[in-house]
């Protein structure tokens, strides 16, 4: 919708990512399922366009991490 007709900055675009989190966060401690769901909606809507805007293509990148993470230890080694 025009958000990436020119240069974004990128902090601030994950900034967008982290405040929508935030606010899924308070939907959750307020039992709001709905308003929560609708949240989670948008950080992915977020991460999803900042991702196109910058040409990365992200089910290549979770594919390639999700072979990386078969090599791992169960719970990366921890004990907890």
């Amino acid at each position: 919708k025009g958000f990436w007709d020119s240069e974004r900055n990128i902090g601030e675009a994950l900034m967008l990512v982290v405040s929508e989190l935030a606010e899924a966060m308070e939907a959750h401690r307020h039992q709001d399922h709905e308003n929560f769901r609708e949240e989670l909606a948008d950080a992915f809507i977020r991460l999803f366009d900042l991702c196109g805007g910058l040409k990365i293509d992200i089910e290549e990148e979770i594919a390639r991490k999700s072979e990386k993470n078969k090599n791992r230890p169960y719970k990366h080694g921890k004990i907890c």
